[in-house]
């Protein structure tokens, strides 16, 4: 900027500031390195500047593009930290109408609605709408780059007045609530303590919940409400990451907010836009932070259910005992979207969600990580209700019928999971690894059923079940849900357990040599393994009473423990 124009911009004459802020913006619009500006002061001479007018009321037909030069210049991190800025930002604050209001932000929704009834306040016009926007604008990343401006949003309350906004009757403008949403979410994720006084002091979690669920009321829903709603789930989601309350008094409201998240499954659960899949992927990011004693409530008892006589429901309770029922045996539905009596749609769209996230991993060769938010949702389900567990299990792991190919081979559910399961991403294959287990009621003899014992192996020495020994401590319903279809009993013998699959037969080249010639080959495998096992490349272990590996002092011992594990194979069998 020439001097000339500073000195205009200093002496606040308002018929030149107009086109020099104009070309400035302009020019300027995508500028991230500030070193030119440092030269001659010339970013705080311009600065003060800046301030000067947004300071004067008379000036306030300028204020939105003053904002939008401010918002250029808050992109400096490195003069916002070497000066004093507290008199500007409290400046801006007001500018965007959230510094310290004179009312206190009642404990509910409902009381909030009482007193604006008793104290109405005025709807800003479209041109102060624009002024609240651009200040938030600022805030935002001023809020980003430095840490002071940070606590000093704190100290003034500005959380109170923006949660009083959000809630307030008033219909504001989408650019407005959209960055409010975007100045609380960097004020949360960035300081632990706005999100402690967001859950605890001002009561946020409901205030947050009503407003999502008002806007899922709305008909339409266009881009930018999406946006919104986009934003408010990261808020949510950074104040439910360490909660603060009391466990009831939280789990109240994570019943109600999961009840909320569910029609928000249910209303974008088709996943036709990207906007829609956004909706949805922050959802499932916020109901990892819930409870799953609360994911219950992603399931509702079927309307119709209740217009059952006692009759038939003593009749599928019998069909639910009777042992020869299996998970091949699809329950009676009382509607489409039912699974034994309850409404699993959003599970349905859970499942939707993961195979789309499964597909585009593949064909675009992303992160595996970004899988594990919905992963980590259906363990939490299967884990905390049966019916639930159930359906996953139904959709997850059906009864298997060709089992000519391995376990990890092929594009359904199962086989991603299990090639998850011998993947270096230890979040991925831990989740994976658990999903199917619960999904097994923690069978160790079904888990390799369905994945093979080879695929499973590091689950079962990461919980010390290597020799296939029962879990202890469990607690699922006795009801069988394992029936084998009569493909998969013809084909049974053949199924070599490590690789889950029938093996083909192939001719040995040992059938055409004597014994003696096996026992010397035997030997000379023996002492080739002890070479490696002295030099440190491998390490032989056996099984212990704890079901953990325990390396070898000689490889001889295997020899010595080998009746015993014969034995032990016997009875299990």
């Amino acid at each position: 900027m020439e001097a000339e124009h500073l000195k205009r911009l200093e002496a606040k004459e308002a018929d030149h500031i107009p086109a020099i802020l104009d070309e400035f913006n302009t020019k300027n619009a995508d500028l991230l390195v500030f070193d030119s500006f440092r030269t001659d002061n010339l970013w705080h001479e311009l600065w003060l500047a800046i301030f000067g007018i947004l300071d004067d009321q008379r000036l306030s037909h300028l204020h939105t593009q003053c904002l939008n030069t401010v918002r250029i210049l808050t992109r400096d991190e490195f003069s916002l930290q070497t000066n004093y800025i507290e008199q500007e930002v409290n400046t801006l604050l007001k500018l965007a109408r959230i510094e310290a209001g004179s009312l206190k932000l009642p404990a509910t929704p409902d009381e909030l609605k009482q007193q604006e009834s008793k104290e109405p306040q005025l709807e800003p016009s479209q041109a102060q709408s624009e002024v609240i926007a651009e200040a938030l604008k600022c805030l935002c990343n001023l809020v980003y780059q430095s840490s002071d401006c940070r606590r000093q949003c704190l100290r003034q309350h500005c959380l109170d007045a923006i949660l009083k906004r959000v809630a307030s009757s008033m219909r504001h403008p989408c650019a407005l609530e959209y960055y409010d949403m975007k100045l609380l979410f960097l004020l949360t994720a960035l300081e632990p303590a706005a999100r402690s006084r967001l859950q605890i002091d001002l009561n946020g979690l409901t205030y947050m919940t009503k407003w999502l669920d008002d806007k899922l009321v709305e008909e339409s829903v266009g881009e930018e409400q999406l946006n919104i709603i986009c934003e408010l789930l990261k808020v949510m989601f950074n104040v439910t990451s360490a909660p603060d309350k009391s466990p009831n008094e939280y789990e109240i409201q994570s019943l109600h907010l999961t009840g909320v998240l569910r029609e928000l499954l249910l209303r974008f659960g088709d996943l036709a836009t990207e906007k829609d899949r956004a909706v949805v992927t922050h959802a499932i990011n916020l109901l990892t932070n819930i409870s799953g004693s609360c994911l219950t409530e992603l399931t509702l008892r079927c309307s119709n259910a209740e217009l059952e006589s006692h009759k038939e429901r003593e009749q599928d309770n019998e069909k639910e005992k009777c042992t020869e029922a299996g998970a091949g045996a699809k329950p009676r539905e009382c509607c489409s979207q039912c699974f034994e009596k309850r409404n699993v749609q959003s599970l349905d769209v859970l499942l939707r969600y993961l195979r789309q996230s499964l597909a585009q991993q593949e064909a675009e060769a992303s992160s595996h990580e970004l899988l594990s938010p919905v992963l980590t949702v259906l363990v939490k389900c299967a884990r905390s209700d049966r019916v639930m567990r159930h359906y996953l299990r139904q959709e997850i792991l059906p009864p298997l019928r060709d089992v000519s190919q391995r376990p990890e081979v092929g594009q359904e559910l199962r086989n991603h999971l299990c090639r998850f399961l011998t993947l270096p991403a230890m979040i991925l294959r831990d989740l994976s690894a658990e999903l199917l287990f619960v999904l097994c009621k923690e069978n160790v003899g079904r888990m390799i059923k369905y994945t093979g014992y080879g695929n499973a192996a590091g689950l079962f020495a990461k919980r010390g079940i290597l020799d296939c020994r029962r879990v202890e401590g469990t607690d699922y319903s006795s009801d069988s849900e394992d029936s084998d279809t009569e493909e998969y009993k013809q084909q049974q013998q053949g199924i070599n357990p490590v690789l889950g699959c029938v093996e083909p037969r192939s001719k040995s080249h040992l059938d055409d040599i004597s014994e003696e010639q096996k026992e010397y080959e035997a030997m000379q495998l023996v002492n080739l393994i002890e070479q490696l096992r002295q030099g440190g490349i491998v390490k032989p272990a056996m099984i212990d009473k704890d079901g953990r590996p325990q390396p070898l002092e000689h490889i001889l011992q295997l020899q010595e423990e080998l009746p015993q594990q014969q034995l032990d194979q016997k009875r299990k069998t």
